[in-house]
């Protein structure tokens, strides 16, 4: 049996609450499924299962916060299959028996009257009836991808055994979901599900109030406090005792997420050696073929200068492999690819980084599309734990809200972290001429115990050439 832990899901994480289990004893889980749902001080992270095989017991109770590396529950690896037994071998004298009744010429058997064929009752799979009475036996699993993908299992056809409906099946109806026109979902947050479960609240009958019809908790809590709260009174009348409000973890949630960057920057500052560089990089070459691009482009598939600048900061860190890794026990170790941190900020206050694995093999689209998801599920806390954790370097792109030069503090155990502004247009001189060209600055924060200066400066030197070069990135 091996043991699934509380992983630890970033450098400011001690502990972590169990909210909810997505599997139970007996389910077959595989390497890479979300198994639990974990909440941090930053955010509620589904967290994989790290290997295949069986699900054992539970030993942590929803609900329960326990330190990082806390046995959550048991795994039995999947055994290899059987070995083949030899047959044993027949005495010599049952051989020769065999044999001779081998050579004996076979009579044919006398014809007989064939029966009349007999009628069977039909027979009617489990699945079917349950079909018919609109329920699906599937585990939480199952139940969570088909949830997560918009999937309602009464509606999919088993090809398991017995028409049990299987992981493949939600994924071939979720793929052909994504290719026909989807339909308006409802969008809630993370904290009005908590709210609507715990006060038995159906989120379909609440009207959301926020962007896009969103559902927000208040809207939760104004449903469940009844239509008699909102209406006015037809008659004065005494006032009456409030619908008492179930507790508000939100404040809680804020203060316990600047408490843990606080903690976090506090040992950053204090353990490594930050230098500083920074660049004005000419952007008139990118802005070109990013309008050219976008021009020809349906707006699903147009970019953004962010994407650029992500693209460029990540085939730099390949170039310039000592920037691109961690700090730990007295030396650096080099990472086993580029996975982006992004920075992105959160509705309610704070930040998370999560990871864009592999960023510098995606081609520029890709890079986008994984972008948009990421912030997207980032926003409504939907992250996976492998996205949480594994970072290698880390950007903050701060255009968006006006900034142009943001110097930003290193995430341990990174070594470096890259920062862009805002592309705006200055006067500037360009082969003796003087002349307004959109530019951008560039900036990086480095351990000065992983690298000297002149490594950092080739670093934003290869950002500088890979965006003077947009259509090779």
């Amino acid at each position: 049996m091996a043991e699934f832990t509380m992983p630890s899901l970033g450098a400011d994480m001690d502990e972590g609450t169990l909210q909810e289990w997505l599997v139970q004893p007996g389910d077959q889980v595989h390497k890479g499924d979300p198994v639990a749902v974990v909440e941090t001080a930053k955010s509620t992270i589904e967290v994989e299962c790290f290997e295949t095989g069986t699900m054992g017991k539970l030993l942590v109770e929803p609900g329960t916060t326990v330190p990082v590396g806390t046995a959550l529950a048991l795994i039995e690896p999947t055994a290899e299959g059987p070995r083949k037994r030899e047959k044993p071998r027949k005495p010599e004298k049952a051989e020769k028996a065999e044999k001779a009744e081998r050579k004996r010429p076979v009579r044919p058997a006398p014809r007989r009257a064939t029966p009349p064929a007999r009628t069977e009752p039909a027979r009617v799979s489990v699945a079917s009836a349950a079909h018919e009475r609109g329920h699906i036996e599937a585990g939480p699993l199952l139940r969570h991808l088909a949830e997560r993908s918009g999937i309602e299992l009464e509606t999919l056809q088993g090809t398991g055994p017995g028409g049990r409906v299987t992981r493949t099946d939600v994924e071939q109806a979720a793929a052909a979901a994504e290719d026909a026109v989807p339909p308006s979902r409802l969008w809630v947050s993370p904290l009005a599900r908590r709210l609507a479960a715990e006060l038995d609240v159906d989120l379909a009958a609440v009207t959301g109030t926020g962007k896009d019809g969103a559902v927000r908790a208040d809207d939760v809590r104004k449903a469940a406090a009844g239509p008699a709260a909102a209406a006015p009174p037809s008659r004065p009348s005494r006032p009456s005792r409030p619908v008492s409000a179930p507790v508000r973890p939100s404040e809680d949630r804020a203060a316990a997420m600047r408490q843990a960057i606080a903690g976090l920057m506090t040992r950053a500052n204090r353990d490594i050696p930050h230098y500083y560089l920074s660049t004005t990089v000419d952007m008139a070459a990118a802005m070109d073929w990013l309008h050219e691009h976008n021009r020809h482009s349906p707006v699903s598939e147009r970019l953004l200068p962010a994407a650029l600048l992500l693209k460029a900061a990540a085939v730099a860190a390949r170039q310039v492999p000592e920037v691109n890794g961690f700090w730990a026990d007295d030396h650096f170790t080099a990472g086993d690819g580029v996975h982006l941190g992004v920075a992105v900020s959160l509705h309610g206050g704070g930040l998370v980084a999560p990871a864009l694995r592999n960023a510098d093999t995606l081609d520029i689209s890709h890079l986008m599309t994984a972008l948009k998801d990421l912030v997207a599920r980032a926003r409504t806390g939907r992250l996976r734990g492998s996205e949480v954790s594994g970072s290698t370097i880390t950007v903050t792109i701060l255009g968006d809200q006006g900034v142009e030069t943001v110097f930003g503090v290193i995430y341990p155990p990174q070594v470096a972290l890259v920062g862009f502004g805002r592309v705006v247009d200055r006067p500037c001189a360009v082969d003796g001429l003087l002349g307004v060209r959109p530019v951008v600055t560039a900036t990086l924060s480095a351990d000065h115990r992983a690298t000297d200066g002149a490594v950092g400066a080739r670093y934003l030197t290869a950002v500088d050439r890979l965006l003077q070069k947009p259509e090779e990135l």
